[in-house]
C-alpha cells in the first residue's frame, strides 16, 4: 500500500510555539520515522555497511544517507573504518544506540501479541535460558507486570514548555510497503503505526490522558490538517476509537483501544531512554510511579519464561 506523498510541512506551527516538555516526545523527534526504525532494526542484526542497508531496505540512496547522517549526528550511530584503500566506514551502535534495544523489544512484543507470524524471524526470539520467548514489561522494583492502569505520572524537575520541533521538509515515502522488505521481513504493522513522527506523538499523548482534538493540538503544536490525518489513520489501524461525547453539535474524542493500550511498554521505554539521553540539566519532565509497589517506575523488559532481563547480549533471533 503506497503512503501519501503529502509533506509534513503544510501549515506548520509558528517557530516560537511552545509545547509541553516530554521525554518520549523528544525521543520520537529522533526515532519516529519508518526508515529510521528500519535502520535501527537492522543494526541490531549486525548490519553495518551502507550497501547492505540499501539492499535490505530498498531505500533510495539519498534517503538512506540522510537517515544515517541524522542517527550519527544524534549520537546513536558511530562510524567505524573497515577498509583503508579506498577508505570505507560502517555504522555501529554507540552506547546510546545500544540502549534502544529494549525499545526494539517492546515493538516486537506488541506486533507478536497482535499480529503473530511464526514464519517471521523477528517473532522468533530466543532468550539465553534456551526458550523461545515473548518480551514482558515489568517493574524493576517489585518485578510485577506493568500496564497503563498500574501507573500514574507526576511532574518532574524538568517540567515546563519547550519550542515545538521544526517541521520536516521532506516528503513521506511513496515506496510501497510491500516492496521494502525483500528477503528480510520486518515489523510491517508496527512500522505502519510508529513509522511517522506525528502518529507516534499522538499515541504518546493518548497515554497522558489526551482525548480531544484541541488537547492533542495544544500539547503537540501540530497543524490541524496533519493531526486530523493522523487521528484518522490510528482509528483505521485499530489503535484509537472515536467516542461521541457531545451530540449538539457532534463532538468526538479519541480513546485507546485494547490494541492501543498494549503499546504502553513502548511509550514507557521511550520515556526512559529520553530521560537518560535527552533530558536537560533540570532533569526529567515527568516521573512515573508504579501503583502496586509505590516506587518510581524502573522499566524492565524480561523473558516470559525465566523472568530474567532481556538484553542485546541475552537474546538471539530465530
Amino acid at each position: 500500500m503506497a503512503e501519501s506523498s503529502r509533506t509534513d510541512s503544510a501549515d506548520p506551527p509558528a517557530p516560537t510555539q511552545l509545547v509541553q516538555a516530554n521525554s518520549a516526545t523528544r525521543a520520537l523527534n529522533i526515532l519516529g520515522d519508518r526508515w529510521t526504525l528500519m535502520i535501527l532494526y537492522l543494526t541490531f542484526q549486525r548490519v553495518h555497511r551502507f550497501d547492505e542497508f540499501q539492499s535490505r531496505i530498498g531505500l533510495a540512496r539519498s534517503l538512506l544517507i540522510d537517515r544515517l547522517r541524522r542517527l550519527h549526528k544524534a549520537g546513536i550511530l558511530k562510524k567505524v573504518l573497515y577498509q583503508e584503500r579506498p577508505a570505507r566506514e560502517g555504522y555501529h551502535l554507540t552506547d546510546m544506540g545500544l540502549d534502544l534495544y529494549s525499545v526494539a523489544l517492546t515493538i516486537i512484543r506488541w506486533e507478536k501479541r497482535w499480529f503473530y507470524d511464526p514464519a517471521h524471524p523477528g517473532h522468533r526470539l530466543k532468550h539465553s535460558c534456551g526458550k523461545d520467548f515473548t518480551p514482558e514489561f515489568r517493574c524493576g522494583h517489585c518485578g510485577e507486570l506493568v500496564s497503563p492502569r498500574d501507573v500514574y505520572v507526576k511532574e518532574g524537575p524538568g517540567a515546563g514548555f519547550e519550542p515545538s520541533p521544526p517541521p520536516r521538509a521532506q516528503r513521506r515515502s511513496i515506496v510501497p510497503a510491500e516492496g521494502l522488505n525483500r528477503d528480510n521481513p520486518m515489523l510491517d504493522r508496527a512500522f505502519q503505526v510508529l513509522g511517522d513522527r506525528w502518529t507516534s506523538h499522538v499515541i504518546a499523548g493518548a497515554f497522558l490522558g489526551r482525548r480531544r482534538f484541541n488537547d492533542f493540538q495544544n500539547a503537540l503544536g501540530v497543524a490541524p490538517n496533519i493531526l486530523s490525518d493522523r487521528l484518522g489513520r490510528l482509528v483505521e489501524l485499530g489503535v484509537l476509537k472515536r467516542v461521541l461525547y457531545q451530540e449538539r453539535p457532534e463532538r468526538w474524542e479519541y480513546r485507546l483501544t485494547d490494541e492501543g493500550r498494549d503499546l504502553y511498554p513502548l511509550i514507557a521505554e521511550l520515556n526512559r531512554w529520553g530521560d537518560r539521553w535527552l533530558a536537560t540539566d533540570q532533569g526529567p519532565p515527568l516521573i512515573t510511579y508504579h501503583r502496586t509497589c509505590g516506587h518510581e517506575l524502573v522499566p524492565l523488559v524480561t523473558c516470559d519464561h525465566c523472568g530474567e532481563a532481556a538484553t542485546a547480549f541475552s537474546v538471539t533471533q530465530g
